[in-house]
């Protein structure tokens, strides 16, 4: 809501009020977060700060012992990567975790830090060993879990505090976190403080927002999810999930425990994965691994009426914005099932190797190839521009918020960080070809959110010259009933901001 008048001069002095509260309520909330009790000051204080942002030493000094004013450098996030190991508390507050997974080593509170020792519920002596046991049990060169570049993606459900994605990076293999926003707070926030990709959501009723054949790797360690309800609907989102070949690791008590509770959800779920043709890939201790087949051929072997049905024709594997999960298991193209797997180039030869489902959209290999030069070339500029302004590990992650087929993400291969591509919900579906690529991203709708402005009718006539350059719409005006009898009828305005388009954007849509 915003009041003001018409008259210019009386403009300029509300917006540079606005302004100065503006910049004083940022500097008190950011002294709130980092443990100040009061909006500290000084010349000193300002060139740590500038330092800090611009790649300067985490701990710098927070002030000599002679100053009559106490001085205090604001905390910023720990670099890469050094930040994979340790966070600032005061820029996460939050220690429950510490508290209650003390004996599985996820994080541990020491003095103004939280540290990360890599443990998990099943991978107490670090997530490096548990991820070298997984590529061990699975027969991997070396115990080396790219499996020669054929393993880069991979979906973390249930990921605690990220220590399994942040251990995948120095394989060069890449997870999206998944974590709720549950009572064990923040997950997600403590995995992005960290420098890792990370993703609030759940398994639940609709679709994840990734296309199918997107990840080559599945992973739940004590994730708490009831894999059998209603009907393995969940199971059957994460086989929707996986390339041909794909594999699904688990560790959990009911791969193991031998209570009574445990072995019937083990015989129910090894039914069940039956059923939909995967197959026990490597069994150790407290982890089962299953793969997932590479043709149809199973599929269309089962006995008549065998469930999980086989998803009907019309269901679009791909869609995923609002989309519905169903108990059915997405069979492979007629492509896919022919080439016995997913016929993508191992990583990094994966990222500049044009995608079969270019096809899907009616694309060539030359307009593939072009696109990705234009953006190397792009890319390099920015870079160049950026370059006296930040150090090698200024930047870590990144957001293309209109990805495309992910060559922005592609040209930045070489730099020391990740991205997030971004496909909006009513553009072409091309996030598969990103993930085609080995990179990551999501599906998302950019709110198109509404503006209410009640002011004198001068000041709403001034606003809506500025709608047309803006993109925004008026949605409607009325006259306001004015609050008292000596107050003056207010006019009120309402507006919604909508997408920017350009006219070379709308044509790349049709």
């Amino acid at each position: 809501m915003t009041r003001g008048r018409a008259d210019g001069a009386q403009n300029k002095r509300v917006v540079w009020v606005l302004f100065a509260v503006i910049c004083v309520g940022f500097l008190y909330a950011y002294t709130r977060k980092s443990g100040s009790s009061a909006i500290e000051y000084g010349s000193k204080s300002l060139r740590k700060l500038g330092s800090s942002y611009l790649g300067g030493e985490e701990d710098a000094d927070t002030g000599d012992e002679d100053d009559s004013v106490l001085v205090k450098s604001f905390l910023i996030p720990i670099k890469w990567p050094k930040s994979r190991d340790q966070v600032w508390k005061a820029n996460i507050p939050h220690t429950h975790l510490a508290t209650e997974k003390s004996d599985q080593n996820w994080m541990v509170v020491k003095g103004d830090k939280i540290v990360f020792p890599g443990g998990g519920t099943h991978f107490h002596y670090g997530a490096d060993k548990y991820i070298a046991s997984i590529a061990n049990m699975l027969g991997f060169p070396n115990d080396v879990i790219n499996n020669g570049g054929n393993i880069r993606t991979v979906l973390d459900v249930g990921c605690g505090v990220a220590s399994f994605g942040g251990y995948l990076l120095s394989s060069d293999v890449i997870a999206i976190s998944l974590a709720p926003n549950d009572v064990h707070q923040n997950q997600i926030q403590f995995a992005l403080e960290r420098g890792i990709p990370a993703y609030l959501g759940v398994l639940g009723t609709k679709r994840l927002p990734y296309p199918s054949r997107s990840f080559d790797l599945a992973h739940c360690s004590r994730c708490r999810i009831d894999w059998l309800q209603r009907d393995g609907i969940l199971l059957l989102e994460l086989d929707r999930l996986l390339r041909p070949g794909g594999y699904f690791a688990y560790s959990s008590p009911e791969a193991y425990a031998q209570d009574e509770e445990d072995l019937r959800i083990w015989r129910e779920m090894s039914a069940l994965v039956e059923r939909m043709c995967w197959k026990i890939a490597a069994k150790r201790n407290q982890t089962v691994i299953w793969v997932k087949p590479l043709t149809n051929d199973c599929y269309m072997e089962r006995e008549p009426g065998t469930q999980p049905p086989l998803c009907r024709s019309d269901n679009d594997p791909d869609a995923v914005w609002g989309v519905p999960m169903e108990a059915c298991i997405t069979p492979y193209s007629d492509q896919h099932h022919k080439a016995r797997g997913s016929g993508l180039a191992p990583w990094p030869s994966r990222l500049t190797s044009a995608p079969h489902r270019l096809a899907d959209f009616g694309y060539s290999s030359e307009k593939f190839e072009k696109d990705t030069e234009v953006w190397q070339q792009r890319v390099e500029a920015y870079w160049n521009i950026l370059s006296p302004k930040i150090k090698p590990n200024t930047v870590r992650n990144v957001m293309d918020m209109r990805a495309n087929m992910g060559s922005f993400a592609a040209a930045l291969r070489n730099k020391d960080l990740w991205v997030m591509n971004v496909v909006p919900e009513d553009d072409p579906n091309t996030l598969k070809l990103i993930y085609d690529r080995g990179l990551i991203g999501t599906i998302h709708s950019w709110p198109k959110g509404f503006i209410i402005v009640r002011d004198k009718k001068s000041t709403v006539e001034f606003i809506k010259k500025y709608l047309s350059a803006l993109h925004w719409e008026e949605v409607g005006t009325e006259d306001a009933e004015p609050d008292s009898e000596h107050d003056e009828a207010d006019t009120v305005l309402i507006i919604q901001k909508k997408l920017w388009r350009t006219s070379q954007s709308l044509e790349g849509s049709e």
